[in-house]
């Protein structure tokens, strides 16, 4: 008979398994033999998942703030594709006059300076992580610029050459032709560079409706060849100019071309 438990194999519970002493003369080091069952794994996996799952809840409060439409004052110069360009919105300018057909009119190309566009007003709630990076960068850019609004002195000079710039940027919108230097050459004939000039003694002054301002304009052609975004004076610089160019291109293909009385 055996003896009452002599010579059996002590059991080893899983933690004394997972070392075994290993080395060279008196230097030992354990090692280990097995990884954590699953049973031992669990406890500590449970605090990751509740982590997890705290920090998704706290992000969704964050997510839902982001999400919403921004609200965007016309400014001289504008055009719904000049918006929507940007702002980055998907969709272009169609999509943002679907979104403000109400408040802009049947005109698209018809917005005046300090009307509410509302950008984004059907934006997709989900969206992926990069595209939602994305957006939030495009959104803070585009509070810098709505908070400082655009002041005409702080992007162009107040005089001639600050005025055909400004003119060229707002054509090129439009798609209306022309340079520098024939808006320049032609404006040097009609006035010298007066935005005040009017002719008092022409044909014209005769009928009633002298020419004005830069470009010589008389005022039933100036509201015809208006550029939406710009003041409705015809001594406005900006809108002289961009009335004049409107109509030498639709006459005479480009102010470029004009080279005389016109």
């Amino acid at each position: 008979m055996p003896g009452k438990g002599k010579h059996r194999r002590p059991k080893n519970s899983p933690l004394n398994r997972r070392f075994v002493a290993a080395g060279t003369g008196g230097a030992a080091l354990a090692l280990p033999l097995i990884g954590a069952t699953a049973a031992e794994a669990a406890p500590n996996s449970a605090p990751a998942a509740a982590h997890s799952a705290a920090t998704t809840a706290a992000a969704s409060p964050a997510a839902a703030k982001k999400a919403g439409p921004a609200t965007y004052s016309v400014v001289a110069g504008d055009s719904l594709s000049k918006i929507a360009r940007d702002h980055g919105l998907s969709g272009g300018w169609k999509k943002l006059y679907e979104d403000n057909r109400k408040a802009v009119g049947d005109n698209p190309s018809l917005i005046r300076p300090g009307l509410k566009l509302t950008i984004g007003a059907k934006a997709t709630p989900e969206k992926s992580t990069a595209t939602r990076a994305s957006t939030a960068s495009d959104r803070a850019d585009r509070s810098e610029r709505t908070s400082a609004a655009p002041v005409k002195s702080a992007t162009y000079t107040n005089d001639l050459d600050g005025w055909i710039r400004e003119s060229l940027d707002i054509m090129a919108q439009h798609g209306i032709p022309g340079s520098y230097d024939g808006i320049y050459r032609n404006i040097m004939r009609e006035s010298s560079g007066n935005p005040l000039a009017i002719n008092n003694w022409d044909s014209n002054a005769a009928a009633g409706t002298p020419s004005k301002g830069l470009l010589q304009v008389i005022e039933p052609t100036f509201l015809a060849y208006h550029v939406p975004g710009t003041p409705m004076d015809a001594y406005d610089p900006v809108a002289n100019i961009t009335a004049a160019c409107n109509y030498a291109a639709d006459r005479y293909g480009s102010i470029d071309n004009v080279n005389g009385p016109y």
